[in-house]
């Protein structure tokens, strides 16, 4: 009797531990495939549907939920090694507005984005940049608040980008003295000295009675007190002065007298690359504000680019760009203030460049600037009741194959 409970105890345990085998097993293969549906929602986010359009050149229109709202987003992927990327201003100039998709057109580029903030008023210096900007090497606009910067180089067979931070000095020589300068290709204000140069716009634009100095050649050409505005050489430059300058610079200013003028750019690089970290020669750089990604991690530095929280938390439509783990370059823009789409917010929109591969990136314009050109049209929904709206400056994207008689871009 004894010996039959024993194996009735024995046979019970052995089921027991046959069918929590199985349990464990059942639950196991249930485990995988949830975490394998898991995988695949996850993928199936991250890996947005790209169509190429050129080689080199794709593109994705992604509608996604963030933060408890719609958003209508469109990105542009680019192979550097079959696209140039060129940065170029509205008309040309130092001042003045135009449309993205106008500024694209008139230079042959396939895709574009608007770029970087700039003045927008009814003043005759609506469109002056706010930051640095460098065109075909050179300087249009000076660094603001420390601002990230995009630099561009396009070389024989790729086009280099970084995002670094800027420095810039004016070191202008009359004579044996150094002339302390404040800045370059902007509206002068009170007791100040400021450069023009040939890339700012035909004339100085200055109204204000002071003195101004026109330098041809590397020497000094004219003086003279102006109420209007001088005529900028297209082989020299201008200085002109308000206030207290003045006096300081007529004491010193001679015709036929040698000027040396030189500006210098240094930018240096955020990521830890292999590369140096100056990156002296780019030909085009475009300022935004603030920075998003480094090295791989949020790094949102609204703070120390003088920038506002609120700024960063509201959702509006945005712009920006990263560079990716496989050396790709991306175009972002985000739709909002519309039904249709609800805008982003900065860390939303990081925490979403990450999830696609960013090392770096960082903001440009948006609002009602936002807006992407591909292949002669918009493709994104501009937020301005009138629609596109005119821009400071745009990022130009051309197949490599046909940019050959883009590379001049004066």
């Amino acid at each position: 009797m004894i010996h039959h409970r024993d194996t009735e105890n024995t046979e019970i345990m052995q089921n027991t531990k046959y069918f929590l085998a199985q349990f464990i097993f059942v639950r196991s293969r249930l485990l995988v495939f949830l975490l394998c549906v898991l995988c695949a929602s996850v993928v199936q986010i991250q890996a947005q549907d790209f169509k190429t359009l050129k080689d080199g050149i794709e593109y994705a229109e992604v509608t996604k939920d963030i933060s408890g709202l719609k958003v209508n987003m469109n990105l542009l992927r680019l192979d550097l090694k079959k696209v140039r990327l060129d940065v170029h201003h509205a008309m040309d100039a130092a001042i003045g507005t135009e449309k993205t998709s106008s500024i694209a057109t008139r230079h042959g580029a396939f895709a574009a984005i608007n770029a970087g903030f700039f003045r927008l008023d009814t003043s005759i210096w609506a469109g002056d940049a706010a930051g640095l900007l460098i065109i075909n090497r050179e300087i249009i606009s000076d660094p603001t608040n420390d601002r990230i910067v995009l630099g561009l180089t396009n070389g024989k067979s790729s086009t280099e980008v970084a995002f670094g931070r800027s420095e810039l000095t004016h070191v202008v020589t009359m004579g044996k003295r150094e002339i302390d300068v404040s800045g370059s290709n902007r509206e002068l204000t009170k007791n100040e000295i400021v450069l023009y140069t040939p890339q700012f716009h035909r004339t100085t634009l200055t109204s204000n009675a002071g003195i101004e100095i026109i330098i041809r050649k590397n020497r000094i050409f004219r003086v003279f007190h102006a109420e209007e505005s001088s005529v900028i050489p297209i082989d020299g430059y201008v200085l002109s002065a308000s206030g207290t300058k003045v006096a300081e610079l007529a004491k010193i200013a001679r015709v036929g007298m040698a000027i040396q003028i030189a500006q210098r750019v240094r930018l240096i690089r955020i990521s830890h690359e292999p590369d140096p970290p100056q990156m002296e020669s780019y030909e085009d750089a475009v300022a935004g504000v603030p920075q998003l990604i480094k090295n791989g991690k949020i790094d949102i530095t609204w703070e120390e680019e003088k920038s506002s929280k609120s700024f960063v938390e509201t959702r509006h439509p945005r712009t920006a760009v990263a560079k990716l783990k496989d050396g790709k370059f991306l175009m972002i823009t985000v739709d909002g203030r519309t039904e249709s789409s609800g805008g982003i917010g900065l860390q939303d929109l990081a925490e979403y460049l990450l999830s696609l591969g960013a090392t770096d990136a960082m903001n440009l314009d948006g609002g009602g600037s936002t807006t992407m050109f591909v292949d002669g049209k918009v493709v994104n929904h501009p937020s301005d009741k009138e629609g596109e709206r005119k821009v400071s400056d745009a990022i130009l994207v051309t197949p490599r194959k046909s940019s050959v008689a883009n590379r001049d871009k004066r």
